[in-house]
């Protein structure tokens, strides 16, 4: 089996988990995986970032439900569930299939930056071993939103 490609839900900068302002993400506590800094846009789309059906769905954060059993999280900047859902649409329904490269949210970094809320997106592979998740592309990097940033080996 190959490894999975996670692709960047957001066109922005690689960043690594550890600069994520929040300990859940920085310390993996919920599995590894790599945070983009979005470009400040007025309105961005937010992609999945693989095949899947959506199970947690949120304005500011979704997780993907693969059929071989691992989950997937984007999470949509730090704190916007203090938002409540304002300036963020939602494209698509709890249990639908999405595929990889497909409009799941839309928002705006810059109202985001403007409330005083980080806008770095966390993309997470849940419950995942560290060992098997490996970034393709660099901290600092910038990527467009769809283009790989994660290979995801299956387990052994």
């Amino acid at each position: 089996m190959t490894a999975l490609r996670l692709a960047s839900p957001v066109p922005g900068v690689v960043r690594p988990l550890s600069a994520v302002p929040d300990p859940v993400f920085a310390e993996q506590m919920v599995g590894p995986g790599v945070a983009v800094e979005p470009d400040r846009t007025g309105r961005q789309d937010v992609l999945a970032p693989c095949d899947g059906v959506v199970g947690a769905l949120h304005p500011h954060a979704f997780a993907l439900e693969l059929d071989d059993g691992r989950g997937v999280l984007v999470h949509v900047g730090i704190d916007t569930v203090t938002l409540a859902g304002l300036g963020f649409d939602v494209h698509v329904e709890r249990g639908q299939r999405v595929r990889a490269g497909e409009r799941v949210l839309s928002w705006s970094p810059v109202d985001v930056a403007a409330a005083g809320l980080s806008t770095v997106c966390p993309v997470i592979a849940l419950q995942a071993d560290p060992a098997a998740v490996t970034a393709v592309v660099a901290d600092g990097e910038h990527v467009a939103a769809g283009q790989a940033l994660l290979a995801w080996s299956p387990a052994p």
